[in-house]
């Protein structure tokens, strides 16, 4: 969708004006000087960097294992860098020396998505509990762990889903609390209310608060119910935030939780908000779980 981009690349060659340091040693050498050259070390700015390179190794390799049409797809993507300059990097610590994450400024951000997903697509791993060609080291189980990682998920499948779509995704936003006539030490005190998720399109706003936890828990008379702080959490989201706009008034709040020993999908409105008790299935096949999401949105 945009050009590649460039760097500057260290270069030596022998030329026939100083461009950049001369190099002193090679030019006496080979006696350039007689016949009117000079050896150079300059930096030149070219697309052949290595993040490049490693965009373009990636598509080669997936050309080899996707589906026919991305197969192709993935081929003429590295043809066009082929024209455009990009040499075929065949050594793979050069590649994953070059490319590296860690060195992406504030002005790289749009590469950041590209060089996650071409590394990505060469480890091809998903780590599972199941034995495996390659050993992981396993993840500190805590349920603040479980549950971060939980939203992360849901909330970047809905930025990569959705945002062509006209949705805008926001995660991890705060909130205040609209107070009037609080005491002096009051706003220091108060805790300050962190949405999970916010998809907002033209007239209408969702507010996604993802529980990695059970749904139901047991009442006071052995019966089943669902968990009353985590709905009074959603509720002073919804209802904190209202003022003269009129998504503020009209927002649709999910508590939005992994099936663990029951698959529910329940709704009521509660005072002008559409509020939404859903589960979805993580066992399930991939397909599953798309479609399980995207009916929270499409609701």
């Amino acid at each position: 969708r945009r050009n590649p981009s460039t760097g500057y690349l260290r270069r030596q060659a022998d030329l026939n004006r100083v461009r950049g340091r001369i190099n002193l040693f090679r030019t006496e050498c080979r006696q350039l000087l007689r016949r009117g050259r000079v050896a150079c070390i300059f930096d030149e700015l070219t697309v052949d960097t290595p993040r490049n390179r490693y965009v373009k190794a990636a598509l080669l390799r997936l050309s080899s294992v996707a589906k026919v049409d991305l197969a192709s797809r993935c081929r003429n993507l590295a043809i066009r860098l082929e024209r455009a300059g990009v040499q075929t990097e065949l050594d793979p610590r050069r590649l994953r020396s070059g490319a590296t994450l860690d060195n992406l400024g504030w002005t790289d951000a749009e590469e950041r998505q590209m060089l996650a997903s071409a590394k990505l697509a060469f480890d091809l791993d998903i780590p599972t509990e199941e034995i495996g060609p390659h050993p992981l080291p396993a993840p500190y189980r805590e349920e603040h762990w479980a549950r971060r990682l939980f939203e992360l998920a849901v909330g970047g499948f809905y930025d990569a889903v959705l945002s062509s779509h006209g949705w805008s995704v926001n995660t991890g936003t705060e909130i205040r609390w609209p107070l009037d006539n609080e005491t002096p030490g009051l706003r220091t005190l108060i805790p300050v209310m962190k949405r999970d998720i916010v998809l907002e399109r033209r007239e209408r706003r969702i507010v996604i608060d993802t529980k990695f936890t059970s749904i139901v828990d047991r009442g006071q008379y052995g019966n089943t119910i669902l968990k009353s702080g985590n709905i009074y959490q959603l509720y002073a989201y919804l209802r904190s935030q209202e003022t003269d706009d009129p998504l503020s008034q009209s927002a649709t709040g999910v508590l939005l939780y992994p099936a663990i020993d029951a698959c529910v999908d329940e709704s009521a409105t509660i005072q002008g908000h559409r509020i939404r008790f859903a589960t979805v299935n993580l066992a399930a096949e991939t397909q599953t779980i798309r479609n399980q999401l995207l009916r929270i949105v499409d609701a």
